[in-house]
């Protein structure tokens, strides 16, 4: 009996040893490369099945938080996001606030009860142009997240570039007068066309709409019952807060009238005077930017722009500062989510 006992004891021990000698903390439960030479953006996978990818990350935040900074960029391929509210789960464990943005206009939400939205909803045959998210605006997210819950049946990238790069690599003329003059973003809400202020502002109490333009600096004009201008003095270049690098960080080429199409340019322009298109950038006194600047700064855009085909479940975090992104065109159907987080304000920025 003292014998059988002792074997049994044995056996304990040696399966004890043996665990010990397994060290949890250096057994990765995902690994990281690339799509292709470059580094952006890193790509983040599961070393095996049923790794939890919001479980994960909220015990890897500094690692996130410190890789985000670096290349601006995270793909997250190959884990189980199959709902929006496991994205919307994900979306939350890498907030630094614990918290989901959820007062924007620009896009409709997919569910009233998840804090997530639908991509821009745009033509399938027309891309949509860089930008760095809300940088049109007083407040923006330092984090957007998208999530692939149908990928096209072809195209359909969603193209992004280094803010770092376009500092970097664009005439020090233009970053300089861009600089000083910053930027004027002009928009009319009018009936039928495009977002409308109800939409966008979340009300139809036009009394709330004067309040919170002029507690977020917007100019305002009612150009009649339903025909609102708003003007916004946004800067184009800034320094990152946290990695004090310099980033060419705007709306410009979304915004500008001359990177519209030239048969829809010409439409519009038929329809509306300049000053009553839905949406224009100036200079921020008021003055035209030039066709050239533009021009320039889209081809530099294209010769640094990063290009990724989506598959299901694929979430890729932007730090939305360092990078813009746009949308490619796409044939067949698709389905991007979105979600925002760590919300900062351009009054920090403005000097």
């Amino acid at each position: 009996m003292e014998e059988k006992l002792s074997i049994k004891a044995s056996i304990r021990k040696s399966i004890q040893d043996s665990r010990e000698e397994i060290n949890l903390a250096n057994f990765s439960l995902t690994t990281s490369g690339y799509l292709g030479q470059g580094t952006l953006p890193l790509v983040i996978q599961p070393a095996m099945d049923g790794v939890n990818l919001a479980g994960w990350a909220s015990n890897n935040r500094e690692d996130i938080r410190s890789n985000l900074a670096k290349h601006g960029a995270i793909l997250f391929r190959n884990f189980a996001i199959t709902s929006p509210a496991k994205f919307e789960e994900f979306a939350l464990s890498v907030s630094e606030t614990g918290e989901l943005f959820d007062e924007y206009g620009d896009l409709p939400r997919d569910d009233p009860g998840v804090k997530v939205y639908h991509s821009t909803p745009y033509p399938a045959d027309k891309s949509i142009l860089f930008h760095n998210e809300s940088s049109h605006m007083h407040r923006w997210p330092m984090k957007i997240l998208f999530y692939c819950v149908k990928a096209a049946e072809g195209l359909g990238a969603t193209p992004i570039i280094d803010c770092r790069k376009a500092y970097q690599m664009l005439d020090p003329a233009i970053i300089r007068l861009m600089s000083e003059k910053k930027l004027m973003y002009v928009r009319n809400f009018i009936e039928g066309l495009d977002v409308s202020w109800q939409q966008f502002f979340q009300t139809s109490d036009k009394r709330r709409v004067e309040e919170y333009c002029r507690k977020s600096s917007i100019e305002f004009e009612w150009k009649s019952a339903n025909h609102l201008t708003t003007r916004q003095i946004c800067p184009a270049v800034v320094k990152h807060p946290s990695t004090g690098e310099m980033l060419f960080f705007n709306q410009v080429q979304l915004h500008h009238i001359a990177t519209l199409d030239p048969e829809v340019r010409a439409s519009m322009l038929s329809i509306f005077r300049e000053e009553d298109l839905p949406r224009n950038v100036y200079y921020g006194d008021g003055s035209r930017i030039e066709d050239s600047v533009l021009s320039e700064i889209s081809d530099l855009y294209e010769r640094i722009a990063v290009r990724f085909q989506w598959q299901a479940s694929d979430v890729i975090m932007l730090d939305n500062m360092l990078v813009a992104h746009a949308r490619d065109p796409f044939e067949g159907t698709r389905k991007i989510l979105v979600a925002m987080a760590d919300i900062v304000y351009q009054k920090d920025f403005l000097q």
